[in-house]
This record gives structure tokens, sequence and C-alpha cells, in this order.
């Protein structure tokens, strides 16, 4: 026998069941008829007396509001110490909670033809899941729940009516607008779950899972979705599937299913991308042969007999060109004509993406019922930090209510602070970059030194550079994103932390101020190494006999490699990027594996009538309310990879496809799998993510120009071919002589000419003129047409591609015209059938009034509507 307490306003219920007769795998409680909707548990311990005192009081006024409750004693649970609390919401609080929150139901079945279907439709067989999967719920007209018309609406069963989201997104509401303290005045009212969850009066609470996600329910009147999902969505060997995101959304609510949805979209819209990236690589590997400035580089005619000024102070020798031959060879698979058109297809390509999504998400805003959502109507609710902290208290003008709220004065001084701790955190990130320079310019000084045969006095064929420079760049760059992962875990608890101190009032305001401190540490940890690389390293050195120094004069400014800078941004690019996916994959399915394995080791050997599902669910991580912010967080900065620095690395897409089709499983199979499942929450949109796209769309264009013209050698080459070369042909020979300078060495100090005895010239990457001449040293007019050149294509591209992309923007209507007239056509039928409905029940009154013969009003008021004359005749 087991006690179940049902607490009313003055009489506790007592109800015997036997629970023998009820399998604790079930989503029902004991009499196998109510469904649980959402769970709360606790542990007793040495504050029990006040805490129990707020659970009673808590327990009795969810009671009082109409829900009902079943305790799980610590006896019956796998640890001995655990209680849990079942909720079930009664159709009567689902009704008045489905009108107070406009949740949309059906009231007609669409009847507007379905066109999606293409010709040659066949071909996506393969790809597609079977119907019922895809579309778990017929398709309907909604119109926005009202209790007192229920009859208008298509109720066949109640307990089935409303979907199991909508009913935990209800209880959860409850949940936290229900008060568990009241003083004695009345003034101090501390209600809502989320304040009992951190005091510790509840250890959690959460919604259940409806089924294993190995097996289905043994209940026939339980779904299964999650079986479902976890079969057709979170496997891998179904990564070239559809995702269900009708199921998903039915399963875990709008807000999930959006992003799942923008990420599925942003997965194939990558696929276009990946395709060109890669045609460009191969046209770079194809056109191999035709790089006449490598051939002249690796020819002992030309590159064997050109003498380079040594790279580094005293340490460093002078070394020949040909000794970066391979270096030339590998730079030129990503520096070539195709890079150009590459950049400007991205610039094309980031606006199609943005613009095709605008009109998938309005496709799913009509599907989803979310066309009339406003999130900041979700979102007057207080968090309870903002309420524990703000004494003091105003009148709300939206609710009329006196609520807390945070001085002008504090509010100010906590953004100034705020505003402070970013801008020192920022500091601190360039100045670990600075680090790494400082340690790529010892290091490569470090290695010439031990290369270099200090005894000879011969020019070094093989030379310090080649190893040294490799050396020191994979290095660095693989210390660089080791720097990055730790100062990211900082970054996180700093950004919640100065989030938290800023005490925003509600809960949209603290995500979107959190999305934009997270962001912006995260762009400038992730980015600002591979802008160092692409727009100042190598531009600010100096020349031979007057270089640039760091830290006074202990270290030279880093030169670029000979074969230019955009190998060297390439590495970067790849160390970066690749390591962050692959680590931030084995992270997010290794890590809740291993916690949860933890967390169950006991209960894995207990039989499955000793382990209920709510203790399953239980023993499984919380998504949490920022579960979804990291998940965003992390492919808005692979997108950054993609677009901001897709000029030096075409392959680039290529690699942020094949992550994307893992993330899609992983994100699935941990959701399903390793997570309690989290409140359903509406959202009809990825919220302040957009704006952020928009921005590194815009931001794209600019740095891909940029590096085109600063970074690679294009402009250079294509100034030399058409106006300095010497026998005017249309062809690159003589370009590596032509692009270097000449030094005399007797300017250079004898701890470095004493290596070089039998050389009086070294030759340097620049466009100055030689010594002797009346303008010795200073750039040559070669120098400011190739600067011009410059100036003039980012000018060119930057406008072109704008054009292109605010014309692309004006031609694609952000909403498909099909999804405006079936918008129209809901909100005419929502018109009329209330219209009707109202008549009809106009005429039930009258017939019911004795008023039979109001039917006939209208033929003497001709003039006036017939639901007028209906009414004046009641």
């Amino acid at each position: 026998q087991h006690t179940v307490c049902v607490w009313s306003e003055n009489i506790i219920i007592r109800v015997f069941i036997d629970k023998q007769q009820h399998s604790k795998d079930s989503v029902f409680f004991r009499d196998g008829v109510r469904m649980i909707d959402f769970v709360l548990s606790y542990v007793e311990d040495k504050d029990g007396e006040r805490k129990q005192e707020r659970r009673r009081l808590y327990e009795a006024n969810l009671v009082n509001v109409g829900l009902e409750l079943e305790t799980e004693d610590k006896s019956e649970s796998d640890d001995g110490k655990t209680y849990f609390v079942k909720i079930h919401a009664p159709w009567e609080v689902l009704a008045t909670y489905a009108d107070v929150l406009k949740v949309k139901v059906p009231f007609k079945t669409n009847d507007i033809p379905d066109n999606s279907e293409m010709p040659m439709n066949w071909l996506s067989t393969p790809f597609r899941l079977p119907e019922h999967i895809m579309h778990p719920q017929p398709d309907y007209f909604t119109a926005p729940f009202d209790k007192s018309k229920s009859d208008f609406f298509l109720i066949d069963n109640k307990d089935t009516f409303f979907s199991p989201s909508t009913r935990n997104r209800i209880v959860y509401y409850i949940l936290s607008r229900c008060s568990y303290f009241r003083d004695e005045c009345g003034d101090k009212d501390k209600k809502g779950i989320k304040r009992l969850l951190n005091n510790g009066t509840y250890t959690a609470s959460f919604p259940l899972h409806d089924s294993r996600y190995w097996t289905r329910s043994k209940d026939a009147n339980c779904e299964s979705d999650r079986y479902s999902l976890h079969k057709h969505w979170a496997r891998f060997f179904c990564f070239f599937k559809e995702q269900p995101l009708n199921l998903i959304r039915k399963y875990y609510g709008e807000k999930i299913g959006i992003y799942f949805a923008w990420l599925g979209f942003y997965t194939e819209m990558l696929l276009f991308a990946a395709i060109v990236g890669t045609i460009c690589f191969i046209y770079g590997i194809l056109t191999y042969d035709e790089n006449e400035w490598s051939k002249e580089i690796c020819s002992e005619e030309v590159g064997g007999n050109i003498v380079m000024c040594p790279l580094c102070d005293k340490k460093c020798g002078f070394w020949k060109l040909n000794t970066t031959c391979n270096s030339s060879w590998q730079s030129h698979m990503f520096d070539n004509v195709g890079t150009v058109f590459f950049a400007i297809f991205m610039g094309i390509w980031v606006t199609l993406f943005l613009e095709f999504w605008k009109r998938r998400q309005a496709r799913l805003e009509y599907e989803w019922d979310l066309v009339d959502f406003e999130e900041e109507q979700q979102q007057l609710q207080l968090r309870p930090e903002y309420e524990t902290k703000c004494t003091g208290r105003k009148l709300n003008r939206i609710t009329q209510e006196m609520e807390p709220y945070l001085p002008i004065t504090s509010k100010c001084a906590r953004t100034f602070l705020s505003g402070a701790t970013v801008l020192l955190w920022i500091s601190l990130i360039i100045a670990c970059i600075i680090g790494v320079i400082a340690y790529r310019l010892a290091v490569y000084a470090a290695f010439a030194s031990i290369m270099k045969d200090s005894a000879t006095t011969h020019i070094q064929v093989v030379g310090p550079y080649i190893t040294p420079q490799l050396a020191t760049s994979v290095t660095a760059s693989c210390i660089n994103f080791v720097i990055i992962m730790i100062l990211n875990l900082m970054y996180e608890r700093v950004a919640v932390w100065i989030t938290d101190m800023e005490i925003p009032k509600t809960h949209l305001e603290y995500e979107n101020k959190l999305v934009v401190k997270m962001f912006l540490f995260q762009f400038v940890n992730y980015y600002s190494s591979c802008f160092y690389v692409a727009f100042f390293k190598g531009k600010f050195v100096g020349y031979p006999g007057k270089y640039a120094y760091m830290f006074g004069s202990t270290l030279r400014n880093e030169e670029c490699d000979p074969g230019g800078c955009l190998i060297e941004l390439t590495t970067q690019l790849v160390i970066v990027m690749t390591g962050k996916q692959v680590w931030g994959n084995i992270q997010e399915a290794l890590v809740p594996w291993l916690m949860n394995w933890w967390g169950s080791r006991k209960a894995r050997n207990h039989p499955e009538s000793l382990y209920s599902r709510w203790e399953q669910d239980h023993d499984l991580q919380s998504f949490g309310n920022l579960g979804l912010f990291y998940e965003y967080l992390e492919m808005v900065i692979q997108f950054g990879f993609i677009t901001l620095f897709v000029a030096s690395f075409p392959l680039a897409p290529l690699l942020a496809l094949i992550n994307n089709i893992i993330e899609v499983r992983v994100d699935a199979w941990k959701l399903t799998t390793q997570f309690r499942r989290p409140v359903a929450a509406k959202a009809h949109s990825i919220g302040a993510w957009q704006e952020i796209l928009n921005g590194m769309a815009v931001l794209s264009v600019v740095t891909n120009a940029f590096i085109v013209a600063f970074t690679s050698d294009m402009i250079p080459r294509l100034v030399y071919m058409y106006a300095y070369q010497p026998d005017g042909e249309m062809n690159m020979k003589g370009y590596i002589n032509n692009s270097l300078s000449v030094f005399n060495i007797s300017a250079i100090p004898l701890a470095i000419k004493r290596y070089m005895n039998m050389v009086l010239l070294c030759r340097y990457r620049d466009y100055r003129y030689a010594s002797g001449h009346e303008k010795e040293y200073s750039h040559t007019m070669q120098f400011w047409h190739i600067l011009a050149a410059k100036l003039a294509f980012i000018i060119i591209v930057e406008h072109v591609v704008f054009v292109v992309k605010f014309f692309v923007a004006w031609m694609i209507p952000d909403v498909p015209s099909d999804v405006r007239a079936r918008v129209k056509r809901e909100r005419y039928l929502v018109q009329e059938y209330l219209h009707n409905y109202e008549v009809e029940k106009l005429k039930i009154q009258l017939s019911q009034n004795g008023h039979t013969d109001c039917s006939c009003t209208p033929m003497i008021y001709p003039s006036i509507p017939k639901h007028e004359v209906l009414s004046e005749c009641l």
C-alpha cells in the first residue's frame, strides 16, 4: 500500500493504491490514467524544517490552482534519499492557461492544396523519412484558444488535445508564478520554481521523456516519440536523411525546433559553398604547371642565384631564394585567380543564405503557429535574481502591479563596471596574442641558430629558413589554439558573472546581454590571431639597416613567408578551425556520457521495476536555459571562419560541411539520450543571432577584399603583368626579380656579415630604390601603383558585391507568396467561423428564450446586418 496526499483548502484526501499494479516505467500516475506532466525532486537535509515548510506551502498553492500531485517516498527511490513529486494538469487547468497564453489550437482542417510536390520527386526518396515521422500531426487552421468557446475548436479527446510539449510549458508557467512565501503584511511575495531550485528547496524540476530511447513504451497510450526521434534522427547513419522537424517541434517545442531547422538549412547551403570552394582548390592544383613565379623561385638560374637578406638579427644567416620552392608551390594552391572569384562568390552566397533562411523561417512561423507570436509578451516574468537583489519597488505600467526595480544610479554603475571588465579581458586576449608573436620571433631565431653551421662561411642551400619557419608557424598555431581554449573556459564564467552583476530584468534581456558579451569575447579570442597574420604580419618590418622592432631593440618585427603570408593564414585557419570543431564534438558527446555513466552506475544493476521513469530522467544531465546558447555560439563562430577568411582557404566550407553533418547527429543524440527533456519554449526566430550573422556577412566582404589585396600577391602580379613586363607580353616572366629590392650588405652589422664575406648584395621583399640612387631605399613608383591598384580593387569589389547583395535581398521577399496567402486565408477563416459561431450561438439562446421567429426579422430591417438584428432581438 502507498499513500497519496492531495491538498485542498481544508481537506486532506488519502488514497490507497496498490503500487504493484502499476509499472514504474510508466509516465502516468498510479491510476494509469493521469499523465505526469512535470516532476519535482528534493532531498531532506539539515535545514529540513525551513525547506519543508516552503515545499508544503508551495505544493498546497499548486493544488489550489488546480494541479494534481502524487509523491514518491524516498524509500521507493533508487538512492533511498530522493523524494519525487509528480504533477498532472487536468483539463480545466490546461484550458484556463491555454487561454491566458493564447495557445493556438485547430478549429478547421487545412483545405489549401499542397503544391509542394516537385517533378521527378522520386530522386529525393532515399533522403526522406516515413510520413508519420515527418508529419506526426494533421495540418489544421488554428486560432488562439478561448475557454469560453471550447466547442468552437476540434476537440476529439481532451486528454490528447494539448500536445505533451504544450502541457509541460503550461505547467512550467504555473510553477514559475506560484508563491511559496508571503510575509505577514502580504507585501513581499516570493514565488517561482527557479528560486526554489536556487535555494535548494528542490534539487531538480523537469518534464518526463515519454519512453526509453532504445525501445518503445510498453504503455499503449504512450506515443514513444523519443524512441522515434532516436531511431530516425539521432543515429549517425541517418546523416543523409532529412530532419523530422515537426516531430522535434512536437516533442521539444518550437525553440529547439527552430535551432535544428536553422542548423539543417545552414548545412544544406554549405553544400553549394563547399562544391565551389573545392572546384577553386582543384583549379589551383590543375594550374600548378602554369605557375611561372614558382618556376623562377625553384630554378637554379633565378632562385639559385638570388641571395636573400637574413630574416632575423645576429643568429640568422643569408639564404638562397630557391630554398622556398615548396612553400611557393603550396601557396599557389590557395593564391590564384580562383581565390578572387571565390571571395566574390562567398559574398553573394552569404546574402543568399540569410535571405533564403528568412523565407524558410517565415514558412516555419506559419506552419508552427508563430505568426502572431511576440516573444516579449512571454518574457514579462521577472528573473528571480532580479526580484531578490532589487529592494526598491515601483508600479509596472503594463501589469499595473508593484514590482522591484533597479535604481538608475546603480544600473549606470553596474554597466560601467561591466564595460570596464569587458575591455580588461579583451586586453588580456591581445596580450596573449602579443605573447605568441614574441614566441614566434624568439623561437624562429633559436631554430635558425640550431640549424645553421656557424663554422661555415658558405651560403646555406637548404638554409635555416624552411624548417625553422614551418616549425615556428605550426607550433605557434598549436600554442595559440591551446591558449584560445583555456581563455574560452575562463571567458564563459566571466561573461556569466558580468551579466549576473548587471542584474537583467527579464530572461530575454539576460540572454541578449550574455549573447553580446560571449560573442564579443569569442570573436576577439578566435579571430585575433587570424587578423594579425592577415593584416599586420609582414606589413611593418622596415628594410635592412632600418628594421622595426618589438619591445625596443630586442625582437625584430616578423616578416612573411617568402611565398607570402597567405599560406601562413591558411595554416592558422586550418589548425584553429579544425581543432575547435574536433574538440567541440568530442566534448559535447563524451562529457555528458561520462557524467551520466557515473551518475547512474548504481541504478544500472536494478531491474526495471525498481528504476522508474522519473529516476532515469533524474540521473540525466540538465539541458538548462542556456543549452541552445552554446550551440548557436559554436555555429556562429564557425560561420565567421568560413566567411571572414575564406579567401585564404577555399576548403573551409567543405570542412564546415563535414563538421555540421556530424554536429546535427551529435546534438540530436545527446538531446535524446543524455539530457533530461527540456521545458518546451516558443521562439519565432533565432533571436539576436540573426543580427550577428548579418553583421558578419557585411564584415566578410571587407575582410576578404583586404585579404586578396594586401595578404595575397594577386594585385602585385597583375600590376607587373599589365604595366611592368619588360617584353610587353602578358606573362609573369621576370616577376620574381622585379619584386625583390637590393640592399648593400656593407650596412649590415659585422655579427651577421662575417657569415657572408664573399657576397656584396642581398635581396628582400619590397619595392625600394637601391643604394646609390638619389632616393636611396625609398619606395619606388611601382610600389605606389600597386598600392593604388589594391585600394581600387577593394573599392570596386566591395561596391560590386554590396550592390549585388542589396539587389538580391530586394529581389527575394522575406515571406513566400504562398505563405502570405495562407496567413490571410487563416485570418479570414478565423473571423468568418467566429462570426458564424456567434450567430449560431445567438440563435440557440433566442430559441431557448422563446424568440422562435427572430429568423424573420432581417426581412423587416433589410439594411441592417443579420447578426446585428439577432443581437438586438436578443
